[in-house]
């Protein structure tokens, strides 16, 4: 059975790149665009006409197929039943503490994104054109 894909992407095998194995990207002009060194006409040559991938010393660059629709079940192959269920966690008002988990979430994260979240919410407060009153902040050198 052929599997048509309506659309492809080009993907990028690093072989000695420590961190990001591969990479997605939706056409090769964006890949050749980022990685300047491969030249799109050479990649363009073995990815479309005999569809075989091109592969150095450092990278193996491929066209792969995208399932836009679930693959056909073959013959012989168990059917499997599968349902979404939605995971609902219900809890009275009066036993939710979220001040707690709150303070406890906010302490874990670094000072910078809690200034920014602070920030954020004074700017929410105030109207458009209007600015903060700076006499009532207390300014505070912060420790990076």
């Amino acid at each position: 059975m052929a599997i048509i894909y309506n659309k492809r992407v080009v993907t990028i095998h690093w072989k000695n790149r420590k961190g990001i194995s591969f990479e997605v990207f939706s056409n090769l002009k964006n890949l050749c665009l980022s990685y300047p060194e491969y030249n799109y006409n050479t990649l363009n040559n073995y990815l479309s006409k005999a569809k075989t991938a091109y592969e150095n010393d450092d990278v193996r660059i491929e066209r792969k197929g995208i399932f836009t629709q679930p693959k056909k079940i073959q013959i012989g192959t168990p059917i499997v039943a599968q349902r979404i269920v939605p995971i609902v966690h219900k809890i009275a008002m009066k036993d939710v503490h979220e001040k707690n988990n709150d303070l406890e979430y906010w302490l874990t994260q670094p000072v910078v994104k809690r200034l920014a979240a602070i920030t954020f919410i004074v700017s929410q407060s105030l109207q458009d054109g209007q600015r903060m009153n700076k006499k009532i902040v207390n300014k505070q050198k912060m420790k990076a």
